[in-house]
């Protein structure tokens, strides 16, 4: 099964981000909760949200796999979103990511939606690893990223970041060789 624009497990429904999904996104995109851990990348102006959905169709499309709305009823609202995209321009991985509204945060639907994506990106092109970039304060992240298995390659100045403070860790789902490892420092300079 190549097509993973719409994929169910357990207890979710993941399905390619659209625009009618935009206003529970930007609830959860909005949300100074969600960003606690990078306030500045926080949706304070709705028009930014429909970028991300655009964002997940241009990874489908180009790719075959990207960022799905997720929820956790059939036709119920948005309670998340993420996945597996080939960053742009294209870098060598595929970049795992995930946010998820604060009333759903602890059930496990992070951990739940990202194996799905790490399994559609091992189908869909094996040899891409599977790449998480998180804060090294955002202990949430951490303890998630490192439940699915994925081991710390890297860890830096998160240059982009407006706090001159934070601290960038890189997950990988495999031991970088050393192009890899290049390339993630060289995208980890800005």
């Amino acid at each position: 099964m190549n097509d993973v624009r719409h994929l169910r497990t357990e207890r979710l429904w993941l399905d390619q981000a659209v625009d009618a999904d935009c206003d529970d996104l930007f609830a959860i995109h909005s949300d100074p909760a969600s960003w606690a851990h990078y306030p500045s990348l926080r949706h304070t102006d709705r028009s930014r949200t429909p970028e991300i959905v655009r964002l997940s169709q241009r990874g489908f499309d180009e790719h075959g796999l990207g960022y799905w709305s997720v929820r956790d009823l059939p036709r119920g609202p948005v309670i998340g979103w993420g996945g597996c995209a080939v960053p742009t321009p294209p870098w060598p991985w595929w970049n795992l990511a995930f946010r998820f509204s604060q009333s759903v945060v602890r059930r496990g639907y992070a951990s739940e939606m990202a194996r799905a994506a790490i399994a559609a990106a091992h189908r869909l092109d094996p040899d891409r690893p599977v790449l998480a970039y998180l804060l090294e304060h955002n202990e949430g992240s951490r303890r998630t990223t490192e439940g699915l298995g994925l081991q710390l390659v890297w860890r830096g100045a998160d240059v982009p970041n407006p706090d001159p403070r934070a601290v960038r860790l890189v997950y990988l789902d495999r031991e970088p060789d050393p192009a890899l490892l290049e390339a993630i420092e060289q995208h980890a300079a800005g």
